[in-house]
């Protein structure tokens, strides 16, 4: 009872602030571009904020371990999945695959993740660890894919698109802002430098708008209303069926769900011998659901966000069994 009670606490910030973005959203409060403004100011300026001063204030070696073996494979694995998945399942191009991967494997490890670690763990370290391995390796191989998927070549002459495509790779981290401030942030921590407190402190209220602007905008995006005529949504849903769409979210939901805490078990138990306590950290962690990055992602990059969008809704309300049952299973030795 005291563990289910844990797990709804810290849910409930989720569904709140979730259940607020739809009430705007269906008031007209905000105004018609309120989800497209709101997703930009997540995306170009609160979460290069936050992910600044997450990444300046780490220790960069804190990572490589044996649970983050297990974590990483079981993110591997799905997000692998994820991605063969949206190709040849549902005929999704280079852009929506790395959704597909992103919506099977990219852990809510911030909103989520730290108070569920706390609560039933009873410190949340091994979070901020696959914060940082999100941060740093999982985000930039998704935004390299999204970034060649929709952008490379296009209105180049015939024969360039290989020269294209390396530029626009070389180039990537100054003009993706969720690169560059990953980028600073390793550069500040492996130097040792400390900020000006006036500096450090704006950040860290920016950074803090970052997951409440987040989860209303994934509110304001659950008010249904027509793509505009012509747009790569009208072209993409018209041709999918409704059976189609919801089994690509199904697909997305058990990798996230069950394939990724399962192999993280696989791995971390029989594999590498854990103790309890780490063994139940890697699975717990490996259960998240997953993170509403997907969905500013998907629409900041021009893509169709009802996969990703539903998929981090669905994934929420499953992962409440299967963060109970990984709890019950594998019991905690937390304090």
């Amino acid at each position: 009872m005291a563990g289910m009670h844990a797990l709804l606490s810290a849910f409930a910030p989720i569904w709140i602030l979730t259940a607020i973005g739809y009430a705007v959203g269906r008031s007209g409060l905000l105004g018609a571009q309120a989800e497209a403004v709101l997703g930009r100011f997540v995306f170009h300026v609160a979460m290069p904020a936050a992910l600044f001063t997450m990444v300046s204030g780490a220790r960069l070696n804190t990572f490589a371990n044996s649970s983050m073996v297990a974590f990483a494979a079981g993110t591997a694995l799905v997000c692998g999945l994820g991605f063969l998945a949206a190709g040849r399942l549902f005929g999704r191009g280079t852009a929506d695959r790395a959704i597909g991967s992103m919506t099977s494997g990219y852990v809510n490890s911030a909103n989520l993740g730290i108070p569920v670690a706390v609560q039933v763990l009873g410190d949340a370290s091994f979070v901020a660890q696959i914060i940082l391995f999100q941060v740093l390796l999982v985000s930039p191989v998704i935004l390299a894919l999204l970034d060649s998927g929709t952008g490379a070549g296009a209105g180049t002459k015939p024969g360039s698109g290989k020269a294209v495509v390396f530029r626009r790779m070389l180039t990537m981290p100054v003009r993706n802002p969720i690169i560059m401030a990953s980028l600073l942030g390793v550069a500040v921590s492996a130097l040792g430098l400390r900020l000006p407190h006036a500096l450090a402190h704006s950040c860290d209220l920016l950074g803090a708008a970052a997951v409440p602007t987040a989860l209303i905008t994934l509110g304001l995006s659950l008010n249904a209303r027509p793509a505009a005529p012509g747009s790569a949504e009208v072209a993409q849903n018209t041709a999918r069926p409704e059976r189609a769409a919801r089994a690509e979210v199904a697909v997305a939901v058990a990798l996230k769900t069950l394939v990724q805490p399962l192999t993280a078990l696989a791995v971390g138990g029989p594999l590498l011998h854990l103790p309890e306590h780490q063994l139940l950290a890697v699975v717990l962690c490996s259960a998240l659901p997953t993170a509403q990055n997907a969905f500013i992602y998907a629409q900041q990059y021009g893509l169709d966000t009802r996969p990703a969008r539903n998929a981090v809704v669905a994934s929420t309300v499953v992962s409440m069994g299967t963060l109970s049952l990984a709890t019950w299973a594998l019991g905690t030795t937390a304090p």
